[in-house]
């Protein structure tokens, strides 16, 4: 089973810093059923390509119980050593560990910049539709080289020669791989429980929360297991403030009865901003375009801007409003703007309300400061919304560990004492009023699951 990986970034020898493996020695790990060798069969300034061989063996998999068919001799006789599995996915895990989580102490502007890559697995399991690795990796950035391998007298295989090239950040694209090969398998070698959906999260947390196919992903990585995959599902609804297509219906009631929570925020947004009279608004943060595609719907809303600091997040927002099918009527009305919200920017001025829907969580606290600032300061609408989670309500979710956040993104997650003093602080400082509202149910112990505060700015700012 081989895996290669090869970038022309200059010099292209950096690779070996950002994958912690020296060009010049070839590694041997041992792994579950196995033994993984690391090596460099090029390692050159103008380019350099690290390769990772996972030899397997047979007989110690039946012993641990990882034959892969029901039949006594395909228990000895299968494809596991051979092709592209979990057990890659595990390899990669284990031998790059460091790499996968982004970290390069000798060169980490390197780690946070995209690369030109170049990926090949020769032998890659492929159990679904024939466009299903497209599907998977093109929302990614790749673009996608996937010839299926011919079996002599039978026709096609399941199985692909893929290869994969893009300008990626190195950690991003090995999280793709630790994620994606088990899901386009549709198995694992091992048993999933509980601690997956951890994994799962962790290695998606800049990319699956918005992929078109992250229903299938999380059912796939998690095997179906019902339990983990609505626990996942939640999560990242929570993430991109979209519904999961699958989630459990008793999940749906216990969080709330009359519709999901994303629908029921959304929802509590638009009512407010035609209630304060607001028809320029400007969604900060706006992630994969939920509440901007309520917003382009209600010709009520005239100038509608959507900012987000992610580029990834905007082509995405791009693609799911079908931006290029949009009458140029309904185009007029939407811009989408790259910008960072704790740096203050001029083109958010001028409009009557800005909308922060789940979007402080993720900010960093010591950070929070600059954000109201580019914000209520500079920005300065005549109406702010933020909704951010309630933590005293997480006990309410199914699923969700005590003392972990509703995303592995989030920074922190505020009770209501400690929002509305953060609110009210600002609402001080920048010259706003500011009332709070509940989204969602408003539990006599915990309080709603979203809480909401609408800032009004007053006649004189300070």
């Amino acid at each position: 089973m081989l895996f290669t990986l090869t970038t022309t970034h200059r010099p292209a020898t950096d690779l070996g810093f950002l994958l912690h493996k020296h060009p010049g020695k070839v590694q041997t790990f041992e792994v579950a059923a196995g033994t993984a060798h690391v090596f460099y069969p090029q390692a050159e300034e103008h380019q350099c390509t690290v390769g990772l061989l996972l030899e397997l063996d047979p007989i110690e998999l039946v012993r641990r119980g990882r034959e892969n068919t029901a039949f006594s001799l395909g228990r000895y006789v299968n494809d596991r050593p051979y092709v592209a599995s979990s057990m890659l996915a595990v390899a990669l895990g284990k031998v790059f560990r460091t790499a996968l989580g982004g970290r390069c102490e000798s060169r980490p502007e390197l780690a946070a910049t995209p690369i030109p890559l170049a990926i090949h697995l020769p032998a890659v399991p492929c159990h679904g539709p024939a466009d299903l690795v497209t599907r998977l990796f093109e929302p990614l950035g790749w673009t996608v080289d996937a010839r299926p391998i011919p079996m002599t007298g039978w026709g096609d295989s399941p199985y692909l020669d893929l290869r994969l090239t893009g300008t990626l950040r190195l950690a991003e694209a090995l999280n793709h791989l630790y994620v994606l090969l088990p899901v386009l398998d549709n198995a694992k070698h091992y048993w999933v429980s509980e601690d997956e959906v951890e994994k799962l999260l962790r290695a998606g947390d800049t990319w699956l929360a918005e992929h078109p196919e992250r229903d299938l992903v999380s059912r796939r990585y998690l095997r179906h297991h019902r339990g983990l995959v609505t626990a996942a599902l939640t999560r990242l609804a929570e993430a991109d403030d979209t519904e999961p297509a699958e989630l459990d219906n008793a999940l749906q009631e216990a969080v709330v009865p009359s519709e999901p929570l994303a629908v029921a925020r959304r929802h509590t947004i638009l009512a407010l901003l035609k209630e304060i009279g607001a028809r320029q608004v400007v969604d900060l943060g706006c992630g994969g375009g939920a509440l901007l595609r309520e917003l382009l719907r209600d010709l009520h809303f005239t100038r509608i801007l959507g900012v987000d600091v992610s580029a990834r997040a905007l082509a995405g927002a791009e693609r799911r409003l079908q931006l290029d099918r949009m009458s140029e009527h309904v185009a007029d009305r939407l811009t989408l703007r790259q910008s960072a919200l704790t740096y203050v920017d001029g083109e958010l001025r001028g409009f009557d309300a800005a909308v922060l829907m789940e979007v402080v969580e993720h900010v960093d606290p010591p950070r929070l400061p600059a954000l109201a600032r580019a914000v209520f300061g500079g920005a300065a609408p005549g109406a702010v919304l933020v909704t951010t989670p309630n933590a005293e309500y997480n006990v309410r979710f199914p699923g969700l560990p005590a003392g972990q956040f509703r995303h592995p993104d989030h920074r922190f997650e505020w009770t209501r004492a400690e929002f509305r003093a953060w609110a009210q602080e600002v609402a001080q400082r920048y010259g706003y009023a500011v009332e709070f509202r509940p989204v969602g149910p408003d539990d006599p112990e915990v309080g709603p699951p979203t809480q909401l505060a609408l800032f009004r700015r007053t006649e004189v700012a300070r």
